[in-house]
């Protein structure tokens, strides 16, 4: 111990990593308290860490050496070379550190860690200079005495290390986002130093202004529950999003514009909407009307064999009339036949006659007035010669009490466009309306399986399906035109929340008291945090009213997380409401009544 410190406070902190230090897993540094003394005066210093313990505690290359060598003489040596290396620095010269080097004008010394690592010493010297490299840069060895101004010519600075390691290498900005829709910037200065300290205020709206999220944010005339919206704006705003949002030289473009196009039907029909609406509109959006090629009836339908069929070829003779049938026939010539084959009573045979010359209209009402079978028969013959992806197809396979096999093939490349089908199948209700549900449903499966999320979407709208829950994967939609399949990054988009709004604004345009739960709660809190993101703090305010308006009406018990966080929000942006800014001062309530009646209901359940 030294003389006058009995019991010396030493402390070994983690030192910051920094540049010279070749032993990164020895940087320990002692740091004393200050009591005004220089820690290098004397041998007194370094004979403090002859403690063998200290060594091998803190020293794996001390605590052994080669055989026959004594510790003590190893660190003897050590001590004998920094005694005679301090000493060689002379007197009356100025501290080895790099801002009192450069304040002196003097050139820059090397630091007795480089000296040490030049001078060949061993390597468990060499860790010695670790622990004493802090006071190198800081102390003159050979300062003796007390302290006086004149030595350095100005006031004295801590030489002491901080006990705890700077978080950040060099001053920088440091920036938080407010609630009010601002961002605060704290400027990189020094106040200690005589600097004035600055901190600047900017506008999110100013910052983000023309980033397409901000615009896109903007033009929503949201909410659309407020008493001064018209339809006409939601109107409006649809049909911006298909002039600009939707290409249409692309099939994923043509379904997005055909649902806001059904959006845009529902807003100005108030919400009722019939099939023959939406077939309309699903022809108006058909690219082009496509040719289905008829084709011949199949032989084995009209129970037929090969030979018999040849036989009945024009050209022939007819070893019924004993007529030779003329290579070309005439509508009249045709249907003269079919009366010649009728006066002989070969029923089956005018049948024949009549399905390969296209006379459907005799052929299915003779089978009509015959058995079941001989009317199946001759439907089957009717349908065949139809092209399979024929919209008559559907209806036939329809009216027969069949799922339509365009329900379950569309959305293919080979089977053509989905929308006359689904067109054929709206203006025509069969009686068995279950069975319609269940073909319109199936189109909208049959379409989902392909991607075509829009256009599935547009099915189930029509078939009336529910709304359901973003980690329920089996409902089949749960926000208007995005799959919830996918990552809620990427399914809650801002489009998807926009065109959810405008579909709830149309079904309360049609029963006022409606509401869509899963999404008035969870999609509107969203979107109203994106806003005040954006900076637009004041239109964020008022969806949480609306949320909290919905939240009331039912219970807000049964949603206790979304209320708190409703709650959260809305005290952030509380301030931005106009309707207290101008207030009078005298009169002004600093919280509306929702917000005050939402949290009493929270506090109330927690309380339960």
């Amino acid at each position: 111990s030294r003389q006058g410190y009995e019991n010396p406070h030493w402390q070994y902190p983690a030192a910051a990593y920094g540049n010279g230090y070749p032993y990164q897993s020895h940087q320990w540094q002692p740091v004393a308290w200050q009591d005004g003394r220089d820690l290098r005066q004397g041998e007194s210093y370094v004979k403090s860490y002859q403690d063998q313990h200290y060594y091998r505690g803190y020293h794996p290359n001390l605590a052994t050496g080669p055989p026959g060598q004594d510790r003590t003489q190893t660190y003897n040596s050590c001590e004998d070379s920094y005694t005679s290396t301090a000493r060689r620095e002379g007197t009356g010269e100025r501290a080895l550190g790099s801002d009192s080097g450069e304040a002196g004008g003097q050139p820059k010394e090397p630091s007795l860690l480089q000296q040490y690592h030049e001078s060949g010493l061993s390597s468990s010297s060499h860790e010695l200079s670790q622990y004493i490299h802090d006071g190198a840069d800081q102390y003159d060895p050979v300062l003796t005495g007390p302290w006086d101004v004149g030595q350095t010519g100005g006031p004295m600075k801590s030489t002491s290390s901080p006990a705890v390691p700077l978080k950040f290498p060099q001053l920088h900005t440091a920036l938080c986002f407010g609630a009010g829709g601002h961002l605060v910037l704290v400027c990189p200065l020094h106040p200690a130093e005589g600097q004035l300290p600055r901190v600047q205020l900017h506008s999110l709206e100013a910052v983000l202004h023309g980033t397409e999220e901000l615009e896109e944010l903007q033009s929503f005339p949201g909410p659309l529950a407020r008493e001064d919206l018209h339809k006409v704006d939601v109107v409006t705003f649809c049909q911006q999003k298909i002039t600009t949002g939707c290409d249409l030289s692309t099939q994923r473009g043509r379904d997005s514009s055909l649902l806001w196009k059904l959006l845009v039907l529902l807003c100005r029909q108030n919400g009722s909407l019939v099939g023959s609406d939406a077939a309309e509109l699903l022809m108006q959006d058909c690219r082009r009307q496509d040719k289905y090629k008829r084709q011949d009836p199949a032989a084995n339908l009209m129970g037929l064999t090969d030979d018999e069929w040849a036989l009945r070829q024009p050209g022939t003779l007819d070893l019924i009339t004993g007529e030779v049938a003329p290579i070309v026939e005439t509508q009249e010539q045709i249907v003269e036949k079919f009366t010649k084959l009728l006066y002989y009573g070969r029923k089956k045979d005018a049948l024949v006659w009549a399905m390969r010359n296209q006379l459907w209209g005799h052929a299915l009402f003779l089978s009509s007035k015959m058995d079941s079978r001989t009317y199946s028969w001759v439907l089957s013959g009717f349908t065949s010669t139809l092209a399979t992806n024929d919209p008559l197809q559907t209806l036939f396979q329809l009216m027969s009490g069949r799922i339509p096999q365009a329900a379950l093939c569309c959305g293919d490349a080979t089977w053509g466009d989905w929308r006359p089908h689904l067109a054929v199948i709206l203006s025509n209700k069969v009686g068995d309306t279950e069975l319609n549900h269940r073909a319109i449903v199936t189109m909208g499966d049959s379409l989902a399986s392909k991607g075509a999320v829009e256009a599935a979407h547009f099915c189930y709208l029509l078939a009336d399906i529910p709304f359901g829950y973003f980690g329920a994967k089996a409902d089949r939609m749960a926000l208007l035109g995005s799959s919830h399949r996918q990552a809620f990054s990427q399914f809650a988009r801002t489009e998807a929340i926009q065109r959810m709004e405008i579909f709830e604004y149309c079904q309360q345009l049609h029963q006022p008291e409606s509401f869509l739960l899963p999404f008035q709660v969870v999609y509107k809190l969203l979107y109203a945090s994106r806003l005040a993101d954006h900076g637009l703090p004041a239109q964020a305010l008022q969806y949480c009213e609306h949320i909290s308006t919905v939240l009331l009406r039912q219970d807000p018990a049964a949603h206790p997380v979304l209320a708190r966080q409703v709650v959260r929000l809305a005290e952030r942006l509380k301030l931005s409401d106009p309707l207290l800014l101008e207030m009078p001062e005298q009169d002004q309530v600093l919280e509306p009544d929702w917000l005050e009646q939402l949290r009493a209901c929270c506090q109330d359940r927690e309380v339960r």
